[in-house]
């Protein structure tokens, strides 16, 4: 037993085995929601069994298929949020699809590979594998993003999504194969020894591979495709796409520039710093004239990948512990943010409109609470999670004398606190409208546990903050 947890591939095996099965097990059963449904408790399960493998792994780092595929500290922990982040999407997912009459066997399926995707991401320690793992994820997500067919917003966000991924994804192998051809090898411990020389070639190369991969993260300037896919993708699939993919592809960011590229660190700091900016700039500004809450979610998002990229951008040990932390605690605030945008409900129709939350804390006082709490953690405000996770990237951005960067992040908060605090105003000053239905047991579980997590976060964030560190360490910088 022992022998075959230390297999370092074992969870994406048991995930892709798992696919596969339901995928049989769907295509030979009646095409109906209990199908539909029992997939998707099947496909909790599976998310559940191997993050309890990936758990239970030694520590120590091993590889596969000649150093291509890595698993350490970093991975173990990047894996287990990939994991919660798929597994939270897809509880999220069984009562709205199961009212429009869309929950479908499909949709699981498509969760579970994306997360294999996601999982082969992490552990990339190769070109090839960087790219096998990107588009197993991508093609999956271009499918769900238009899974409600008959919808024509939901069609067009699957479109752009996929159009401008496609153009992402060139321009990520046009660098890959520079990175390729100036260096002799796809293999990142040998790219590392190679651009230590500061090789033009093959820094002209991580210019492009970082272009497509700043498109996965939705940064600026390679977010156009974000506000239109989170608005026209159903409400499940927005709160998965802002929850695993955008965890998984920062956990390849942060692999790539400083296991593959440390020797021309100068470079790509510059490159980060920039994006940095932009981001947290536009995701604070962009979404002050936002009135509907999936695409104020969407600036919102492009805004905290800012945030995340200012720990990256000091290239240090607490630097990555930063984006850790930071990741961790994003991944649980968006989660409980969209399980508040799916209970925005009346007549078993889905309400969008930031106004029509209006006093909101009259009509459904926990609802009201748990959204409040999430606003102001997404904004930074002390004590809940969300300050605590800028306080650890916008510190490691001083310590590592990015004066001026630490500068833009705090008052890049600040503004964004505006349009956060305004939800929060609209709930409880402005006179009520029509009450909501009632909070489903599913969205108000994720609702509670993200939460309770916001608040908690202050009384107890040994175990996140301490495995953030080891995982940190373990990518030896």
């Amino acid at each position: 037993m022992t022998d075959l947890l230390s297999y370092p591939a074992l969870p994406e095996i048991i995930l892709a085995v798992g696919a596969m099965a339901l995928l049989m097990q769907g295509a030979f059963s009646a095409d109906n929601q209990e199908t539909g449904a029992a997939t998707g408790w099947l496909a909790i399960a599976l998310l559940v069994l191997a993050g309890a493998v990936v758990a239970m792994q030694p520590p120590a780092s091993a590889t596969l298929f000649d150093n291509a595929f890595v698993t350490d500290r970093y991975t173990r922990f990047m894996k287990l949020l990939v994991l919660a982040g798929s597994a939270g999407a897809l509880l999220l997912s069984f009562d709205s699809f199961a009212r429009q009459q869309i929950l479908k066997f499909e949709y699981a399926v498509l969760v579970l590979l994306s997360t294999v995707g996601m999982m082969m991401m992490v552990s990339a320690n190769d070109l090839i594998s960087l790219y096998i793992g990107l588009e197993l994820q991508s093609l999956a997500l271009y499918v769900v993003a238009a899974f409600r067919r008959e919808h024509v917003r939901s069609s067009e966000a699957g479109l752009k999504y996929f159009v401008l991924g496609a153009l992402s994804s060139g321009m990520l192998l046009y660098g890959a194969s520079l990175i390729y051809g100036f260096s002799g090898s796809t293999s990142f411990p040998v790219i590392a020894s190679v651009a230590k020389a500061s090789n033009i070639g093959v820094i002209i190369g991580l210019v492009f591979l970082l272009v497509g991969l700043a498109f996965k993260v939705s940064a600026v300037p390679f977010h156009m495709w974000t506000p239109d896919v989170y608005e026209g993708a159903p409400t499940p699939v927005t709160a998965f796409f802002a929850a695993a993919p955008k965890v998984a592809a920062m956990a390849l960011l942060v692999r790539v520039v400083t296991v593959a590229f440390p020797g021309v660190s100068p470079q790509w700091q510059q490159i980060i710093v920039f994006v940095a900016i932009a981001s947290m700039l536009l995701g604070s500004f962009a979404a002050i004239g936002q009135t509907n809450i999936k695409r104020l979610m969407a600036y919102s998002s492009i805004g905290h990948v800012g945030f995340a990229l200012v720990g990256l951008a000091s290239n240090s040990t607490e630097g990555v512990q930063g984006v850790l932390i930071y990741m961790s605690i994003y991944l649980v605030m968006t989660l409980g943010t969209f399980a508040c945008i799916l209970a925005m409900r009346r007549k078993d129709e889905a309400i969008e409109e930031i106004e029509e939350l209006s006093g909101l804390a009259q009509t459904n006082l926990p609802m009201a609470f748990a959204l409040a709490m999430l606003m102001f953690s997404l904004a930074g405000i002390p004590p809940l999670a969300g300050f605590w996770g800028k306080f650890y990237v916008i510190a490691a951005a001083v310590k590592a004398d990015l004066l001026t960067l630490a500068v833009i992040a705090v008052l890049a908060s600040v503004v964004a606190a505006f349009y956060y605090i305004r939800i929060v105003l609209v709930m409880f000053v402005k006179e009520p409208k029509e009450r909501f239905l009632n909070v489903e047991g599913k969205v108000g579980l994720v609702m509670a546990l993200a939460t309770l997590f916001v608040i908690g976060f202050i009384v107890y964030p040994g175990p996140i903050v301490e495995a953030a560190a080891a995982a940190a360490k373990s990518l030896r910088l």
